[in-house]
C-alpha cells in the first residue's frame, strides 16, 4: 500500500481572483501591480499588498508594502493625525540608535523592491520618509506586517500604537 500524496498547501503570498475582488472592496477601486500578498488577516484576506515598482501603465511606484486592511488603514490614518509622524521623525534626529535600526529598515524595503525589479526613477528611494523621516505612517505599518516585527522599528511601534483599534491577531474584517 503507498502513502497517500502529501496535501498541497497553498502558498499564502499567491494572489487569487478572490484576493482581487477583496482587494478592489478594500481599495473601494481596482488594485494595482499587485504582485503578492504580503499579509494577510488571521480570516484570510489580505492586509497587506506586495506591489511592482513599475505599474503596467509604465508609472513607477516605490510603495512595495501597500497597506489595504480598512481597519488598519484607519488606525495608521488616527494616528498620523495625531501628530506621531512628526514626534517620531523628530525622535530620529535625537536617537543615533533608532536611526540605524531605520536605516536598516529602509535598506531592507529597497532589498525586497529590488527582487522585483529595478527602476531607475525609484532607485534608492524607499517609502515612508524612510531612512531620514516619517511621512506615511500606512507604508511602516505595511512593511512591518510584511517584514514581521523586528525589522521596521518605527513600524513595529506604530502596530503597538494602534493594538487597542486594530491587531493583526484579531480580524476585524
Amino acid at each position: 500500500m503507498t502513502d497517500p500524496a502529501p496535501a498541497v498547501v497553498p502558498d499564502p503570498s499567491a494572489v487569487t481572483d478572490r484576493d482581487l475582488e477583496v482587494l478592489a472592496e478594500q481599495l473601494g477601486r481596482l488594485p494595482r501591480g499587485v504582485v503578492g500578498i504580503a499579509a494577510r488577516c488571521v480570516c484570510g484576506r489580505p492586509l497587506v499588498v506586495r506591489t511592482a515598482p513599475r505599474l503596467d501603465d509604465g508609472t513607477p511606484f516605490p510603495t512595495t508594502f501597500y497597506l489595504t486592511s480598512p481597519g488598519a488603514v484607519a488606525a495608521a490614518s488616527t494616528l498620523e493625525a495625531n501628530g506621531v509622524m512628526r514626534e517620531m521623525s523628530e525622535r530620529l534626529l535625537e536617537d543615533a540608535e533608532l536611526a540605524s535600526a531605520y536605516q536598516v529598515a529602509h535598506e531592507h524595503y529597497l532589498a525586497q523592491r529590488e527582487a522585483l525589479g529595478h527602476v531607475d526613477e525609484i532607485d534608492g528611494i524607499s517609502a515612508g520618509g524612510m531612512p531620514t523621516r516619517v511621512k506615511c505612517l500606512h507604508v511602516l505599518v505595511g512593511h512591518a506586517l510584511a517584514a514581521g516585527p523586528g525589522v521596521n522599528p518605527l513600524g513595529d511601534e506604530a502596530l503597538d500604537l494602534i493594538k487597542d483599534s486594530w491587531r493583526p491577531d484579531r480580524c476585524t474584517c
